[in-house]
């Protein structure tokens, strides 16, 4: 609250120069690409995925050779008539590990899948920070609407008020409702700077979500009736469980785990060292060739083995609850977006048509003395409701479209960096 308050602080003090700029009008999908672009957490998840990269480089490098020399003097134990000159000797020896060509392909295909499955956490981060931001950015829209209502009441009322203030000063009308006319513009007052904030306060989470790559005077260009361009229904049931990011991500974690327990099975085989020595000294010069090798005989790693089994079990099973869970989250997106669409069409049938005109029969009414001040606030309140409720139901439409987009990563990729 106290980082919220502070921006609407700032906010405040820098209206005056924004107001003399020009408006800088964003689509939705602008506002998503300077999120993904600015975002920390986005730049976070692409690193991860540099990172498994280079992981792959060194699952892919060949064990270097271990080369070891060793000289020093040779110091005669017998009278140098019998040994000769005392001299130095030399020993090199080269250690070339060979590695087993199982367990290093097994280690390469691991390594791959872990680039997959960071790829596949990287679009999961994009995709949750784009529905985010369509989401806040219609949010954004809604509560300007709402801001714009409650300003249209306020207005509505202090020419009510007037009317009432002059019938009192010419005696036609009772100070009482006078009184009654103050406290309801007092009320509609508050309601509309209440409004006007919490327009702002959605106006600064949608400039967190893009870390401040939006400027002050941005607006955002889109509608609460724009289109949600979503397939049909069968289609995306069919593609939602397959595309999902997470659902990907725990494949490539599969894949990956089931090429440790290849690895693991390969540690196993013999591992061999061939070995090159020469030797020098005063007299001989010899080379010897041989072979290291490493015999599992009381340990053939049972225990990471079964380790690695039973994580390729976890996160199978993982895997298929994961992609049943992202079904019915689709199933429930597609509901609610189906309960929007009904209510959008419920209050496009006239009922907001119907309750305008109820507010000036009762101003007519209001006017001409056939009705009272409770009578036209009652009709005003009505709409007011009305008017909220479509929004929100236009809002809830965008949501939904937003969440179904969300599990299916449908988001601007062409215009982020990989």
């Amino acid at each position: 609250m106290q980082k919220i308050f502070i921006l609407l602080i700032v906010l405040f003090f820098l209206s005056s120069s924004i107001s003399a700029q020009e408006t800088l009008k964003l689509s939705i999908e602008e506002i998503q690409r300077l999120g993904l672009e600015a975002n920390g957490l986005v730049l976070a998840a692409r690193s991860q995925v540099n990172i498994s990269e280079a992981g792959v480089v060194a699952a892919s490098a060949f064990p270097n050779p271990e080369v070891t020399v060793m000289a020093g003097p040779v110091t005669r134990r017998l009278p140098e008539s019998l040994t000769g000159p005392a001299a130095g000797q030399r020993v090199v020896t080269v250690n070339q590990p060979i590695e087993n060509p199982f367990m290093r392909q097994a280690r390469i295909a691991s390594a791959e899948a872990g680039v997959e499955a960071n790829r596949a956490s990287f679009d999961q981060v994009r995709a949750d920070l784009a529905a985010q931001i369509r989401v806040r950015a219609y949010e954004l829209i809604l509560r300007q609407k709402q801001a714009e209502i409650e300003a249209g009441i306020y207005e509505l009322l202090e020419d009510v008020r007037q009317r009432i203030k002059l019938n009192v000063e010419r005696g036609e009308a009772a100070r009482f409702e006078l009184i009654r006319a103050d406290t309801e513009v007092q009320s509609a007052a508050n309601r509309k700077e209440a409004a006007r904030l919490i327009a702002q306060q959605a106006r600064i989470a949608l400039m967190q979500l893009t870390a401040g790559a939006l400027p002050l005077n941005f607006e955002v260009s889109a509608s609460l009736d724009d289109p949600d361009n979503l397939p049909s229904m069968e289609i995306l049931r069919q593609e939602v469980p397959n595309v999902n990011p997470d659902v990907v991500r725990l494949q490539a974690e599969q894949e990956r785990a089931k090429m440790r327990i290849d690895q693991e099975r390969a540690s196993v085989l013999p591992s061999l060292n061939v070995l090159y020595t020469n030797h020098q000294d005063a007299q001989f010069n010899a080379n010897t060739v041989g072979v290291s090798v490493r015999v599992p005989l009381f340990y053939r790693r049972r225990g990471e083995i079964d380790t690695a089994i039973y994580d390729a079990a976890r996160i199978r099973d993982t895997l298929e609850y994961r992609r049943y869970e992202v079904g019915q989250l689709f199933e429930i997106a597609w509901q609610a977006l189906q309960i929007a669409k009904r209510r959008v069409e419920m209050f496009e049938g006239g009922l907001i048509k119907e309750a305008e005109n109820a507010v000036r029969v009762a101003q007519a009414a209001y006017r001409f003395g056939e009705r009272g001040l409770i009578e036209l606030l009652d009709t005003q309140r009505v709409l007011r409701g009305i008017q909220n409720d479509s929004l929100q139901a236009r809002f809830d439409l965008q949501a939904a479209a937003a969440e179904i987009d969300r599990l299916r990563a449908y988001y601007p990729k062409e215009h982020t960096v990989e």
